[in-house]
């Protein structure tokens, strides 16, 4: 399912929407550019979703450098931050 906030989000941000639900319908576009249309959208999903795996992978990648630096375990730093 194409999540069009997640679209929104990473492709248009600064721009000013809201969403009525999940659907495209239920989009209504504030800002002065001009709103994009439903293909546009549904062809930067594959992109987006990219970005988001690269950006959950990023942080995945910095939480273990910073464990590794630490010398401790991720157990050992949710004792610490309880």
């Amino acid at each position: 399912m194409i999540d069009y906030t997640k679209i929104l989000h990473y492709k248009y941000a600064g721009s000013y929407w809201t969403l009525n639900g999940d659907d495209y319908e239920g989009l209504t576009w504030f800002s002065d550019t001009p709103k994009p249309s439903k293909a546009t959208l549904d062809k930067l999903w594959d992109e987006v979703k990219d970005l988001m795996a690269a950006e959950t992978k990023a942080k995945a990648l910095a939480k273990s450098d910073l464990l590794a630096k630490l010398g401790i375990t991720e157990d050992e730093a949710k004792l610490l931050l309880s």
